[in-house]
């Protein structure tokens, strides 16, 4: 049995969904166990057989974070300990989830504005980025059967995201102003529930037919997003084309115009560049990611799109 950890939120609730369709056994919680605390952790799994562990709960309120560390760290780095321990001891892989926020973002000689790879050294320039950063060594610390994924600008059926919250804008504004300074890959959470099935795939259910003779995928920190790179602006303009398309944006005379980040302040600091290298994770499994356009058109044609939070 698959436990997925935040089970409602926006990711957990793909990831939830993408299961059952592949008929893969598995149990949600949310708060209802809180990862704060060990002892309840323990307790719930007492009478299940756990095949792995997916932590998609997390503090995500990145401008809040810079005024609640505390909340931010305990829910981003506290937390993941305790499962991450409680993996080990139930001898199980824990996925967990983390984010391009563990960089800086600049242009150094280092990256030098080309996608970051897995190797290159955690840099963070905010609360929420500096608490993901200490949650992804706190799980390498306490057990050696991990995968951590890091993602990026992540929108999906489920919560508040950047998609419907832009559709919803140009569809009551004469003009909406978007940050144009930033670049990084829109992800569907479709996308990353697909690559998190896939290692769940190949860590219980095919070995368990080969009769484990089947190679494991490495244990190790992956990037996985959807491909090629935007803005946050170009991002915008894509999904009002698409919207448009769709029948989705009623007014199509929305003028999107574009805005430098130091015109549009916030609590905390973003990556200007965090584009994420993908080939490893798509060698080691075998695939090709979608490019977010594709990813993004599936979305806002998709049955699941919830019309209502777009008007």
């Amino acid at each position: 049995m698959v436990w997925i950890i935040g089970a409602s939120g926006m990711l957990g609730s793909q990831v939830c969904r993408t299961l059952s369709e592949n008929k893969i056994d598995f149990t949600g919680t949310d708060s209802n166990v809180s990862i704060l605390d060990y002892q309840a952790l323990e307790n719930f799994a007492s009478d299940k057989e756990i095949s792995c562990i997916v932590n998609c709960a997390a503090y995500t309120a990145v401008d809040k974070a810079e005024s609640e560390i505390d909340a931010a760290r305990a829910l981003n780095a506290e937390g993941p300990r305790n499962i991450a321990r409680l993996a080990k001891k139930l001898g199980c892989p824990l996925i967990h989830i983390s984010t391009d926020y563990v960089f800086d973002g600049a242009s150094t000689p280092l990256c030098n504005q080309t996608p970051y790879t897995e190797d290159m050294p955690v840099k963070p320039i905010g609360a929420y980025g500096l608490t993901k950063a200490e949650g992804e060594k706190a799980v390498s610390e306490e057990t050696g059967d991990f995968y951590i994924l890091r993602t990026a600008w992540l929108y999906g059926f489920s919560g508040k995201n950047f998609v419907y919250t832009m559709i919803r804008a140009m569809n009551s504004r004469e003009s909406v102003k978007v940050v144009s300074d930033q670049r990084g890959t829109p992800t569907n959470c479709e996308t990353l529930a697909n690559v998190i099935l896939k290692i769940i795939q190949n860590r219980t259910v095919e070995r368990t037919l080969s009769g484990g003779e089947m190679p494991e995928i490495p244990n190790g920190i992956y990037h996985v997003t959807d491909l090629g790179e935007t803005t946050w602006f170009d991002f915008t303009n894509e999904i009002k084309k698409q919207a448009l398309e769709a029948g989705i944006l009623k007014n199509q005379n929305c003028i999107v115009n574009p805005c430098s980040t130091s015109e549009y302040p916030t609590p905390a600091k973003r990556p200007a560049y965090s584009v994420l290298d993908k080939s490893k994770i798509q060698k080691e499994l075998g695939i090709t990611l979608p490019e977010w356009q594709k990813s993004l058109g599936k979305f806002i044609k998709s049955v699941r799109f919830d019309k209502n939070r777009a008007e």
